[in-house]
């Protein structure tokens, strides 16, 4: 007997979404006719996308377009559609399910799949006419039948959904007012910087945005007319939209006695506590968490769809990402990858290629690989050796793998140097070492790499990359686009892209004083008892009788208590008080003094000896010499402090072989010597080179400082730098390359142009600023 007129199992599914008939189509695919499948819809259509009711909402689908299933696919899949009729009970011993209008359907399997509610707030007036939810079609004819030219709209919930129909109503030419309870919009899905970006986009569309508003109640008879916030603020309203979340739709589960938390608690393979009764989707809790993203719902289908005919299946693990791709006549125009974005260089190629999908649609989503597979590298690995890996450089995956084999490249850096692929903004890294992986089997070692802080897994060398890669210029960009895992950064991470933001774009970032050290926002170097010290900039170490007055009447009016003489040939005026700085820089500055930057990470000192001018050993004029490199720099912020000396002979009176950069005379020149430090770890100087003319001097000096600048790490000096890099490096970059040490010293001269301004002059000028008022005594 082959069984052929056997009955087949019924299989009665409860909601007719995407869900559920997403499982009836996996279903339908492994064992075609093995159901006798009835379906209730508490909507009077078919299956549609609900994903599409926002471009619905604003005119650019109409509800043709977003359907999934039309009622020939039922009629050709020998489904039976109750369509428009809620299920009201289920008969769990019998077996039985009961609809609203009175239709009965028996069931040998049930599959529920009643999705999820949208949640209305629990304040006076949510029942008037007007106030509406955004959850169905029929919501959207409900807000198209009020909405007209300057409609008086407010969205409450500044969520993913909510700002949906917000644009959406917009453009349909609605006054739209957002309201949300939390600060920031988006709080699940942005940080707070990037939600900034996108408050600014909206207002900019014309909306009116509020945050950290609390709505109290709807006012109007039987219709609304204007919405009260909890401060008393009224805003007048013909419509409002309530988008402040869902809640799993488990009350028919609930009421039939099954296993319910938030939602209907679900297995591993989507089983109730019922072993007839399977649910999926929105209403579903598995492992204390529910869903409302598409990728896991499709996941769940096909789990539940295996296990219900009979074929293994692994259980259920959810993935914690999101890809949404947006589609134009079956290509794909845009896409967004949060989380597991491993699919999403296949993605590109596809738009780029601008490859027609339509024979493989309904599966795009889910990435070139099939079921079984388990490497998450399957997908670059994939792609033909023509697909572009690296977008910003047009590298593509055949030129790194053949450099990988010619030049014997074993890690991403050396990828870099070679083919440039990562080398710009650094979001194809992965898939770069997914590349080496793949090539070197066993001998691929990644390099393993210290993150700048806890607020990023990048170090300094890839943070600062992909601020010049990615055009990357406020901090809240940086926050963004690089993924930092907290909203405001920390005192380790803000100092350091502050700077980076500085040396990468002068001219056009505004530096931020609030990321940088106390010391730098006072411009004045704190003391243990809370006063501070001042040191005015005295150049190449000289000054005169005038300047000299000037220090002396200041340490007089303002009762300093000490006076000392630096070791970098400078006064130190110790124990200023808070509220007296701003009075002592505009003293100073009316002598001619400006800021010595003693507190800054910027140059602080070149010390000079005599020269020849007074000295009878000096062989060059090192003093005019030190004072032309101070006037040339000071103003530079730097990775770390920064010092420098000019000594006239080679007795090296000024102590130039420990400085960060340090000039000794001869009689042919100049010895330049670079990457001292004469602090806690004594170092002496590498000779970097030997010049013969002031103008080389200039040059080799404004090269080195931008160098450091532009890729040693934040508070790294020079000293650990070169130890780092080597001085051969160092020498390739500054002696051996004649013209990338002319680009060099162009960009340090360019950045000067906006760093040379006395701080002291600008603090001192205007309206007093609070950070050196008086702090109150409390006693």
């Amino acid at each position: 007997m082959d069984g052929s007129n056997m009955p087949r199992p019924r299989l009665v599914v409860i909601g007719n979404g995407m869900a559920g008939m997403r499982t009836v189509e996996e279903s339908l695919a492994l064992a075609p006719g093995h159901f006798d499948i009835t379906v209730f819809g508490g909507e009077a259509q078919p299956n549609y996308d609900r994903i599409m009711l926002s471009p619905l909402l604003a005119g650019g689908k109409s509800f043709a377009d977003i359907v999934l299933n039309d009622y020939d696919w039922y009629a050709a899949n020998n489904i039976r559609l109750i369509a428009g009729e809620h299920v009201d009970w289920v008969d769990r011993k019998n077996r039985l399910v009961r609809g609203a209008k009175g239709s009965e359907v028996p069931y040998d399997m049930l599959l529920l799949a009643t999705g999820s509610n949208p949640f209305v707030l629990p304040i006076p007036g949510a029942d008037k006419a007007g106030v509406l939810t955004f959850r169905t079609v029929a919501d959207v004819e409900d807000m198209l039948a009020v909405v007209k030219q300057g409609t008086k709209t407010v969205v409450i919930g500044g969520g993913l959904l909510g700002l949906e129909a917000a644009h959406g109503l917009n453009l349909r030419g609605a006054d739209v007012t957002v309201i949300h309870l939390m600060p920031t919009l988006m709080e699940r899905q942005l940080d707070a910087s990037a939600a900034y970006l996108l408050e600014r986009a909206l207002t900019r569309r014309g909306m009116t945005i509020l945050t950290a508003t609390e709505t109290a109640a709807f006012e109007g008879d039987e219709a609304i007319t204007a919405v009260r916030l909890k401060d008393g603020t009224r805003i007048p309203a013909e419509l409002v939209v309530m988008a402040v979340g869902i809640r799993p739709n488990a009350g028919l589960a609930r009421a039939i006695g099954l296993e319910c938390n938030r939602g209907v608690l679900v297995d591993d393979w989507m089983r109730t506590s019922d072993p007839a009764i399977f649910a999926i989707g929105e209403c579903v809790e598995h492992n204390g968490q529910v869903f409302g993203l598409v990728a896991p719902i499709w996941d769940m289908a096909k789990i539940a769809a295996k296990t219900m005919v009979g074929a293994p299946a692994p259980g259920f693990t959810p993935v914690a990402s999101v890809t949404r791709l947006v589609l134009r006549e079956n290509r794909i125009v845009g896409m967004v990858c949060i989380g597991d974005a491993s699919d999403a260089a296949w993605h590109f190629q596809l738009m780029k290629d601008e490859t027609d999908i339509e024979a493989f649609r309904d599966t795009l989503i889910f990435g070139p690989v099939s079921d079984d597979a388990a490497d998450p590298d399957a997908a670059v690995l994939a792609l033909p050796d023509s697909a572009e890996i690296c977008g910003c450089n047009g590298v593509c995956k055949g030129a790194i793998t053949a450099s990988i084999t010619a030049f014997g490249l074993t890690t991403a850096d050396a990828v870099r140097a070679k083919t440039k692929a990562s080398s710009s903004c650094g979001s194809c890294t992965g898939l770069v070492e997914a590349l080496l992986k793949s090539a070197l089997g066993a001998a691929y070692a990644p390099v393993s790499v210290k993150p700048m802080c806890a607020c990023t897994t990048l170090a300094h060398d890839e943070v600062r990359r992909r601020i010049t890669g990615g055009a990357l210029k406020t901090i809240p960009a940086v926050m963004q686009a690089l993924e930092w895992h907290t909203p405001d950064g920390c005192a380790a991470c803000r100092p350091a892209l502050n700077y980076y933001l500085i040396c990468a774009w002068p001219g056009e970032y505004v530096d931020d004083a609030q990321s940088r050290f106390v010391n730098e926002r006072m411009h004045a170097n704190i003391q243990k008892d809370g006063t501070f010290s001042v040191v005015p900039r005295m150049w190449g170490g000289l000054t005169n009788s005038r300047e000299l007055r000037a220090i002396a009447d200041v340490v007089d009016k303002y009762s300093i208590p000490e006076v000392k003489i630096t070791g970098g040939q400078r006064i130190d005026m110790l124990g200023v008080k808070r509220e007296d700085l701003t009075a002592v820089w505009r003293d100073l500055n009316a002598a001619g003094l400006v800021s010595g930057h003693a507190y800054g990470k910027a140059l602080r000192t070149v010390k000079t000896c005599v020269g020849s001018e007074w000295c009878r050993f000096g062989t060059q004029n090192s003093t005019a010499m030190g004072v032309a490199l101070e006037r040339m720099s000071w103003g530079s912020w730097t990775p770390h402090k920064f010092k420098m000396a000019v000594s006239g002979c080679p007795r090296n009176c000024a102590e130039s072989s420990i400085k960060d950069f340090g000039v000794i005379a001869t009689d042919a020149g100049w010895d330049l010597m670079v990457g001292g430090n004469g602090g806690i770890k004594l170092r002496g100087t590498d000779m970097l080179c030997k010049v013969t003319t002031d103008a080389e001097v200039m040059e080799y000096c404004a090269a080195f400082m931008q160098l450091y600048r532009e890729e040693a790490r934040y508070l790294e000096r020079t000293a650990p730098w070169i130890e780092r890099v080597g001085i051969a490096y160092v020498r390739q970059r500054i002696v051996d390359d004649h013209a990338g040490r002319g680009d060099l010293a162009s960009r340090f001269h360019h950045a000067q142009r906006f760093a040379q301004f006395d701080p002291w002059a600008e603090q001192s000028t205007g309206p007093e600023p609070a950070q050196y008022s008086h702090v109150a005594e409390l006693v």
